[in-house]
């Protein structure tokens, strides 16, 4: 009972924190951030009254299955702009983009980290700089989508931002992957080249494996079903089933195997939405079916932060380096590799702008980081830390770029806010 009491009122602290932000034309992720924050152990849950939130930090932990199965389904669906048809469409333009600007982010983040470890070694470790480093190479798509939508934008800046987004966060998924693999060796002193490339790159492949035989078996599956509900239900299964075995560990020979989740779910929706011919349809009521489980994911990160860590000015010093080398990485690198594919200068200027928002993918990450102990602490806080700033002021970035671009027009603009309601993006 006391379990669902908790998810009722997180939705219910999610759902109404949504309004009161409404009126600022804020995304509804900042909203069930805000929400979670609140309720948390480290705000409202102090009191210690049950019934107003998360009283302890072992509650918010009870549901860290719910968690799994949320990153699991937006992996699924970052790996559905991934079809082939729309690839052959996209370019070098939009490859070499989304590969470069991912890469100069993580590599300013790692510099900028990696100098600040030396001036408070006790505060920030090298396994804390290179992980928020490939972290910070992640940008939400729902926020860049919702402003497209909302003001109908359109022009060869929304044209190239679209599948650049959805290409940074396969680019951010393998470097996290990797990152994430040099940190664990770090943190637990082993410096064998087996943990800190091998194994790294064997949760890939394997990942990737799993991820193409699950997404035929599913996609072989649906053909037995006709019925939009029966189809649905296999997907969820999918991505549940998909969650579960990437949870799996093993060892051999003294190698460690593992699979990322997002990997996984990613390869298994990017498989199936280029060899089944109904997968728009099923993808589209997906994600329907999935908003009240990100309203919790989200909610449930904002419970996670730790005031008291935020509290240390040491680490609010960290948090704001990591958000000022992450926007220089993502505007320079953005803009140099376009100067490199010769895009045009509207392009150029602005690109950078719409690419930094930051929620989803880059949460999803950080809740895989408990493995390294007190350093998985602050980095989950400094990532909640820089999402609360970036989804604050990253829409609004956006859509000023896109104006500037040319790409949303001035005499529209307030006649197209009037007609789209505030969450014009399906994505959240």
């Amino acid at each position: 009972m006391e379990i669902l009491l908790e998810i009722s009122i997180a939705m219910v602290a999610g759902l109404a924190m949504s309004r009161v932000v409404k009126p600022f034309n804020l995304p509804a992720v900042t909203a069930y951030l805000v929400a979670g924050l609140l309720i948390g152990p480290f705000c409202l849950g102090r009191l210690g009254v049950s019934g107003l939130g998360f009283t302890t930090a072992s509650e918010v932990e009870a549901l860290d299955m719910i968690c799994d199965v949320a990153l699991g389904f937006i992996a699924f669906a970052i790996g559905n702009e991934f079809r082939l048809s729309e690839l052959k469409t996209i370019g070098k333009q939009a490859a070499v983009i989304g590969v470069f600007q991912a890469v100069i982010a993580t590599v300013f983040v790692d510099t900028a980290l990696v100098v600040l470890h030396f001036i408070i070694p006790d505060k920030l470790s090298v396994s804390t700089a290179i992980t928020l480093g490939a972290i910070a190479s992640a940008t939400a798509p729902a926020a860049t989508l919702m402003v497209v939508k909302q003001y109908k934008a359109h022009g060869k800046l929304t044209d190239l931002l679209l599948p650049i987004v959805a290409l940074d966060d396969a680019v951010g998924l393998v470097i996290f992957s990797v990152s994430f693999g040099i940190a664990k060796a770090l943190n637990t002193s082993s410096f064998d080249i087996i943990s800190i490339v091998v194994e790294p790159l064997i949760e890939i492949v394997m990942s990737l494996l799993l991820g193409v035989v699950v997404g035929i078996g599913f996609s072989f599956f649906e053909r037995f079903f006709h019925s939009n509900s029966k189809r649905l239900s296999l997907a969820v299964t999918a991505v549940i089933l998909t969650v579960a075995l990437s949870q799996l560990k093993f060892e051999i020979g003294g190698i460690h195997f593992g699979f990322s989740t997002l990997l996984v779910c990613m390869m298994l929706a990017t498989v199936f939405c280029n060899i089944c011919d109904f997968s728009l349809e099923i993808m589209d009521r997906t994600d329907k079916w999935t908003a009240p489980l990100f309203v919790l994911f989200f909610v449930i990160s904002g419970a996670e932060l730790d005031l008291g860590v935020l509290s240390d000015i040491a680490v609010v010093g960290i948090g704001i380096v990591y958000i000022i080398a992450r926007s220089l990485g993502k505007y320079l690198g953005a803009g140099w590799s376009a100067a490199f594919m010769k895009c045009d200068a509207p392009v150029r200027k602005n690109l950078g702008i719409t690419l930094l928002p930051q929620a989803g993918v880059a949460l999803g990450m950080a809740s895989t980081v408990s493995v390294l102990g007190s350093d998985g602490v602050i980095i989950r806080n400094i990532v909640l830390f820089g999402v609360l700033v970036y989804e604050l002021i990253g829409p609004m970035l956006t859509k000023m770029a896109l104006t500037r671009a040319g790409d949303i027009e001035p005499k529209e603009e307030g006649k197209t806010a009037r007609k789209n309601p505030e969450n014009a993006g399906r994505k959240h």
